[in-house]
């Protein structure tokens, strides 16, 4: 590293002004502030020359951004929680660390998947346009417009971490019974408090629940976890609710089995192909069968401020030369 008394650190996105104004009175920040992403050339010309990076989940950081990387780089600070938008074992094998930020969002996104448990079966967008589109509302009618009630019904939840659990917590008190699938069964007391049923076999799970919450990282295991196979165990009633990765469902299925009637309807926060958007789905959106969110699940100030005050922890620690708090390990790949 050259010798600089504040390391460089180049911010690819814009974050909130309070974070990139301490990260200027920390560290010499390269900032984004017109908010444009950055291209891939981009990238790999910002690895060059910066001690650390501090990518979002729109960046694309892998093998042939990090093949570029000079002798500087020794941190990739992600701003968010999941990694999946980083190759970090070519990163580790560079001997670059690698952090997140995990726990802020938790609430923030257990709110945006309640919502979304919420707005699908009491159809709340299809209500909504009734009042904003161009016809005129014609009055209450005892049998019109009407959704499903969720008190009493089943909430599958696959992924138990801090997401999952707030989600449980929330549809607890929506009368919901919960179930999860999890690559580990949580602790005797946390299933207690929730009154959690736990599945080893997630295909016996989908079975039985009438809506299934999407709350676990994507990783080369979670990829299209939920499968044209494992959708087709859903019974036709049921919903999909998706605030993690759009990778983790085979959105082609899913699009195919809601036009069919094989699948209730969906919300869906995520994308496979973010920020594309399948028309299929923007056509089933306005024929009221699913609800779709710009990946909003975190999007709250007092969650940006809280992912960013993480971040320059994790550099901070790094710089003074000790391990930062929120690193991620081979084992946790």
């Amino acid at each position: 590293m050259q010798n600089r008394k504040k390391p460089l650190v180049v911010v690819t996105r814009k974050l909130p002004e309070r974070v990139e104004t301490r990260m200027r009175e920390l560290f010499d920040a390269r900032l984004n502030l017109d908010d444009v992403p950055m291209t891939q050339a981009q990238l790999a010309e910002a690895v060059k020359t910066a001690d650390v990076l501090v990518p979002t989940v729109t960046d694309r950081i892998d093998a042939s951004v990090l093949a570029q990387s000079g002798g500087n780089l020794k941190l990739i600070a992600n701003f968010g929680n999941g990694v999946d938008n980083i190759d970090v074992t070519t990163a580790l094998q560079r001997g670059i660390t690698v952090t997140n930020t995990p726990g802020v969002l938790t609430e923030d996104t257990a709110d945006m998947t309640m919502a979304l448990i919420l707005a699908v079966p009491r159809r709340l967008a299809e209500g909504s346009q009734v009042l904003t589109g161009e016809n005129e509302w014609g009055g209450w009618s005892p049998t019109w417009m009407l959704g499903h009630r969720i008190w009493g019904k089943r909430l599958g939840i696959i992924g138990m971490g801090r997401i999952g659990q707030a989600v449980a917590r929330r549809a607890r008190a929506f009368g919901l019974q919960i179930h999860y699938h999890n690559r580990r069964r949580v602790a005797e007391q946390i299933e207690e408090e929730l009154g959690a049923t736990y599945w080893e076999s997630l295909d016996q799970m989908l079975a039985r629940v009438d809506i299934v919450s999407i709350n676990c990282p994507h990783t080369p295991a979670t990829y299209h976890l939920l499968s044209a196979r494992r959708l087709k165990l859903l019974r036709p009633e049921a919903y999909v609710v998706n605030t993690a990765r759009g990778e983790v469902i085979d959105e082609n299925a899913l699009i195919r089995m809601i036009a069919a009637g094989e699948i209730a309807g969906a919300g869906l926060d995520v994308f496979e192909h973010e920020p594309a958007v399948n028309p299929r789905l923007a056509k089933l959106a306005r024929e009221g069968k699913v609800v779709l969110l710009p990946h909003m699940g975190s999007a709250t100030v007092e969650g940006r401020i809280d992912m960013g005050e993480k971040v320059i922890i994790n550099i901070k620690t790094f710089m003074d030369g000790h391990k930062p708090p929120n690193r991620i390990l081979p084992s946790m790949l």
